[in-house]
């Protein structure tokens, strides 16, 4: 399933994407429940849901009262407070790495460290309880499992009234937060993107084009925002059923002839740890006969310039040439999670589904996974593979039994 959000009409904010999530099938009941328990660390709130229309489109609207809020807070002094919350691991996790981004470009704005950051308006109970929601929805829809695009967002214009004073629109930790992706001024001189919006939806994105690509619509839901202007003031996020995927990538190169074996192995696993989809480095005979390696690096546009960065810091080399805008077909992608029995030891072995119009093309078993067993039972690798093969075998024929 792919997931597509998109704020080009009327931006995106917190209470917008808990309208959407909602809409598309989430339990209200559940997320109101966890929004007002959680923020009471910050101050209280009371959170409604409602049908609502807006200029002609259908959409659900949270609504996110703070009763009352607490002083500035230092991101330190913040933090904690997350993590003393009684909330499922991984929504945690989630949810602090989207205040993060938040305080990351809080300290570039101010020229601070991020321990030195205070939260204003991002640290309200309102605010956290907008987090914490778009977060436990995103889990309880299971979108962590699928392939979320995100689209350009419109950001607003004007001014409005901060701590700060008056500031422009799109705010200054809004536009810091978006770097690298697509948004664009207007229609309306008003904040459509805020930053706590901006962040979640940096987090949850696992990346971002232009235009909707190729795909089979199977629900659309609307998040309404909170105030009314003359067009439909919605975040819509579509589901779609798998299609072969297009992407845009850029594919990086460059010829290597001096670097040693440990240099060229340090440089691959840096570029994979630094956003490259895929390195390989390929051998090759250049000028005067001389043995060297194609290093070729395949980057999402994002990603490019960072990447280019690093080749050039590690390698020296004086050229490096990047094809731009390169398209490339994938199939969809699955990860099914299995539990097997050795020698009476449980162990989980994750399994990649390769899929083509819904028909599975591969099967195999996660490297790591079948290694570790390996070692610790002192087997062969491949004994560990057949019996991993097998098990998914199974797996499957009882499946497409049922």
């Amino acid at each position: 399933m792919t997931i597509i959000i998109d704020p080009q009409n009327a931006g995106i904010s917190g209470n917008m994407i808990i309208g959407a999530l909602v809409d598309l099938g989430s339990n209200q009941t559940n997320i109101k429940e966890i929004m007002e328990k959680s923020s009471k660390e910050f101050g209280n709130v009371n959170v409604n849901f409602q049908k609502i229309n807006k200029h002609g489109i259908e959409s659900t609207h949270c609504s996110v009262t703070a009763i009352d809020n607490e002083k500035p807070i230092k991101y330190k002094d913040f933090i904690e407070k997350i993590n003393n919350l009684d909330i499922d691991e991984n929504i945690l996790k989630k949810v602090k790495n989207v205040f993060e981004r938040i305080a990351i470009s809080e300290s570039k704005i101010h020229g601070t460290t991020v321990e030195k950051v205070h939260f204003h308006e991002v640290g309200s109970a309102d605010a956290v309880a907008d987090v914490i929601g778009s977060i436990y929805g995103y889990y309880d829809l299971k979108l962590n499992e699928q392939n979320i695009i995100g689209l350009p967002i419109a950001l607003g214009g004007g001014s409005i009234k901060s701590q700060h004073g008056l500031i422009p629109i799109p705010s200054p930790a809004t536009l810091e937060t978006l770097k690298g992706v697509k948004c664009f001024g207007g229609p309306i001189n008003s904040e459509l993107a805020t930053p706590t919006g901006a962040a979640i939806y940096m987090e949850i994105c696992d990346e971002f084009l232009d235009y909707i690509p190729l795909i089979k619509p199977s629900k659309i839901a609307y998040g309404a925002g909170d105030y009314d202007f003359d067009f439909p003031n919605v975040l819509r996020i579509i589901e779609s059923e798998n299609t072969h995927k297009k992407q845009k990538i850029n594919v990086i190169e460059t010829n290597l002839d001096h670097l040693s074996g440990e240099d060229i192995g340090y440089l691959f696993d840096n570029l994979l740890i630094e956003g490259a989809s895929d390195v390989s480095v390929i051998p090759t005979i250049m000028k005067k006969n001389r043995p060297g390696q194609i290093l070729k690096v395949i980057s999402r546009e994002e990603n490019t310039n960072h990447l280019v960065d690093i080749i050039f810091k590690e390698t020296g080399t004086l050229g490096i040439r990047i094809s731009e805008d390169t398209h490339r077909s994938t199939a969809n992608r699955e990860i099914i999670p299995l539990k097997i029995e050795i020698n009476k030891k449980i162990y989980k072995i994750n399994f990649k589904i390769g899929l083509s119009d819904n028909e599975i093309i591969s099967c195999r078993p996660e490297f790591e996974d079948i290694k570790l067993i390996a070692i610790d039972q002192e087997m062969a690798l491949n004994e560990v593979r057949n019996i991993a093969n097998m098990m998914i075998k199974d797996y499957l024929e009882n499946e497409q039994g049922e």
